[in-house]
């Protein structure tokens, strides 16, 4: 949970965010800090950040690597939709052995990403680490790719998919309103160039090519799950009618 803070908002966990995030109250994550400070897995303050250790780190990408390639599996081998995995991987990744997720990972080829596109650590607890930024971030009028979106909410990944939005997808950010934090995307392609959303997202992914003609408005929150690289801007697609004329 500690890892999935930092690594998605790229910042320091708070016990409060924790708090948010588990449902838990301040009091119960406070305690459970404690013991994870007693055990050496993660460095903490009064009042302040909590950080992982290098041993919290370590079992930290474990659960993650379990984690990302139990819901891979259930996508691609079992037919599962990516909304519907998050919660069963979080039931099988403390039951399952080390010897079972080798051979899932050797079964699926050893996959870079998981159905959400987030990064899977490999047995050697290395990950890759790409440059993205939330979709809220996008500049009007740039186009992007959808890089990874948030397992979280199982009802955005359902919305998304009905909208022919998922990994891969090809977007253009239209102006933003003024006084307004949502955001217009419109669909411009759905051939993924990472190669990791296709199959991934198994039958849930049939109808996205139809929806193509139309903007799609995505309030603030629900445009920071969706992580983003960017294509071109438009300051970009300026330059080059410039040089073409």
């Amino acid at each position: 949970m500690i890892w999935d803070l930092q690594e998605w908002t790229g910042k320091a966990v708070q016990p409060s965010a924790l708090a948010k995030k588990t449902g838990m109250k301040l009091s119960t994550v406070s305690g459970a800090i404690g013991r994870l400070t007693a055990a050496g897995l993660v460095k903490h303050t009064p009042y302040g950040e909590i950080t992982l250790t290098e041993e919290g780190t370590e079992y930290a990408l474990i659960m993650v690597r379990r984690h990302r390639l139990l819901e891979s599996f259930l996508v691609r081998t079992l037919g599962y939709g990516w909304d519907e995995v998050h919660d069963e991987a979080d039931s099988l990744e403390h039951a399952v052995s080390d010897n079972m997720i080798d051979r899932i990972d050797a079964v699926l080829g050893h996959p870079a990403h998981d159905p959400h596109g987030d990064p899977i650590p490999t047995a050697e607890g290395e990950i890759e680490e790409e440059d993205t930024l939330p979709l809220s971030q996008a500049p009007e009028n740039s186009v992007v790719t959808v890089v990874r979106v948030s397992d979280e909410d199982p009802h955005l990944l359902r919305y998304l998919v009905s909208e022919g939005i998922t990994v891969g997808s090809t977007l253009h950010i239209g102006q933003k309103a003024p006084f307004s934090s949502s955001v217009s995307v419109t669909v411009v392609a759905n051939s993924p160039e990472k190669q990791h959303a296709p199959d991934m997202v198994a039958d849930t992914a049939a109808d996205t090519t139809a929806q193509t003609d139309h903007p799609v408005t995505l309030g603030n929150a629900a445009a920071e799950y969706i992580r983003i690289q960017i294509k071109q801007t438009d300051t970009q697609k300026t330059d080059t009618q410039t040089g073409e004329r």
